[in-house]
């Protein structure tokens, strides 16, 4: 069982930065693959990014490619997503998740465990 706590969100204005961080329970949280997906209002949740258990391999939505950068902490079991030039389209509901996923990384139904969300709003 994982456990995941997000924090980190907030608001800020367009063009500006937040690091959002996913704090993970459990002595196996290395072995997991680590994905953020987000939750716009009157949308479905969407893929933003994911990286491999090592590190070594990241992911990315095409919306935020090149902003938006994924990184882990496996000593502090701990997975970051680093979200600079912010603009308004990414305003949602941000979601860490855990699963053992080899083919399904950019899928929801590839991930076991989830986290609570945390809001990020991003003002014009």
């Amino acid at each position: 069982q994982v456990q995941l706590v997000e924090s980190g969100g907030g608001l800020v204005q367009a063009g500006g930065s937040l690091r959002l961080s996913c704090a993970a329970s459990g002595r196996t949280f290395s072995s997991y693959v680590m994905g953020w997906f987000r939750q716009a209002p009157g949308k479905e949740r969407e893929f933003v990014a994911a990286i491999t258990w090592s590190g070594g391999n990241t992911f990315y939505a095409d919306s935020v490619k090149g902003r938006f950068t994924i990184f882990r902490d496996n000593a502090k079991n701990t997975v970051y997503l680093q979200m600079d030039s912010l603009n308004v389209e990414d305003t949602a509901v941000y979601y860490c998740a855990a699963g053992y996923t080899r083919t399904a990384r950019t899928r929801e139904y590839g991930y076991d465990y989830w986290g609570q969300g945390t809001q990020v709003t991003v003002s014009s």
